[in-house]
């Protein structure tokens, strides 16, 4: 991978580290009735022992995702508009590589089960798989247009890829000279893809100009006989949260639903902003949302309450996730940094490996 030692650490923003829980405080100390009621109408605005900020990316960053904990530790890929991806400690946030070689912005990251392989999508008309040990390419697949989403299959033999062709491609990656596996074209370009983890059969996709999401059935290679209602609101971000449960993001909703059947888990939250992006976290009973209004909010899964509102980013954030087991949390922002925050109650490592993973649109409807 390349060297860039500017880009090797993750600082915790203020240099210190923070206290377990900051509070704003009033100028004056209020009585404690008024105490009492202002806990019920208000949220504490709280930064949980950092942010860790990862500079490096020097435009947007508009996708994330965490590995699976493995043998070799966890790990973190993002996809930014300014063309190079790159590989993180996804404990620490330090810099382990950048994937060079794309040649327009790169819109989409992810990693495989075992983060052996890591898989890019760009505007350079591409979709590309690396080593993710190396940094080397390991295959290239041309389209004739911009590449929005990139996802593994479980067992990592395949990849699905789609973007403005209107289009969803399946390659196998036991064959790579062979041409791709093509679902029906569609009516508008394929804004977000995800491979489930527990169905090899089953990948979830949403459309620049179509509201929910519609599940392709790889065996028949063509649409499963359900799907997600979001609605007129477009998906923006489509996370596989647990064996069992999808999150979305779409207009001012988060939504989660039965990854087998389509049914709702629950009735979607309205967030006050526009949710670009959004994670749940089932062990922590948590979730996360990000978007227009710049901040990562943090909600009660059970209840939708906010519990932190956490601020730092500079421009709206595009991606948010979950780490494997819910003590830490990422997102990534147009102001070109990821930040790892640090989730209340967290203790020690997590012993659970899953990890939850998706993908996010980014930001905009263009690709430079």
């Amino acid at each position: 991978m390349a060297d860039q030692e500017a880009t090797t650490e993750a600082k915790v923003e203020g240099g210190a580290p923070a206290t377990p829980a900051t509070q704003e405080a009033e100028a004056t100390q209020p009585t404690d009735d008024a105490q009492e009621a202002a806990k019920e109408k208000t949220v504490q605005k709280v930064q949980y022992s950092g942010p860790m900020v990862c500079h490096g990316h020097s435009r947007p960053i508009v996708d994330l995702q965490f590995s699976p904990v493995t043998k070799d530790g966890l790990f973190i890929v993002s996809a930014s508009k300014d063309g190079k991806p790159m590989l993180r400690n996804g404990t620490t946030g330090d810099w382990i590589g950048t994937f060079e070689g794309h040649k327009g912005a790169v819109w989409s990251a992810c990693l495989n089960a075992p983060a052996t392989l890591a898989a890019t999508g760009s505007a350079d008309f591409t979709a590309k798989v690396w080593d993710a040990l190396t940094g080397e390419q390991v295959y290239e697949f041309p389209h004739k247009h911009i590449v929005r989403c990139v996802s593994f299959s479980p067992d990592s033999s395949k990849l699905c890829a789609g973007g403005f062709e209107k289009e969803l491609r399946i390659y196998d990656l036991t064959k790579p000279e062979a041409d791709p596996a093509c679902f029906p074209k569609q009516g508008s370009a394929f804004k977000c893809a995800q491979w489930s983890m527990e169905n090899e059969n089953l990948i979830y996709a949403s459309l620049a100009s179509e509201g929910g999401v519609a599940v392709w059935d790889v065996r028949a290679m063509q649409r499963a006989a359900f799907s997600f209602d979001t609605g007129k609101d477009i998906v923006t971000s489509i996370e596989l949260s647990s064996k069992d449960v999808v999150t979305t993001a779409s207009g001012n909703k988060v939504s989660f639903w039965k990854a087998e059947t389509g049914e709702k888990v629950k009735e979607s939250y309205t967030i006050p902003f526009v949710v670009e992006s959004a994670s749940l976290c089932e062990q922590k009973n948590y979730f996360a949302a990000g978007g227009e209004d710049m901040w990562v909010h943090l909600y009660d899964y059970e209840t939708g309450k906010e519990i932190a509102q956490n601020k730092g980013h500079h421009g709206p954030v595009h991606c948010v996730r979950f780490a494997p087991g819910g003590d830490s949390y990422a997102s990534g922002s147009e102001d070109g940094t990821i930040r790892i925050w640090t989730t209340p109650g967290a203790e020690g490592e997590s012993e659970d490996s899953q990890a939850s993973v998706g993908t996010t649109d980014g930001a905009g409807n263009g690709g430079e």
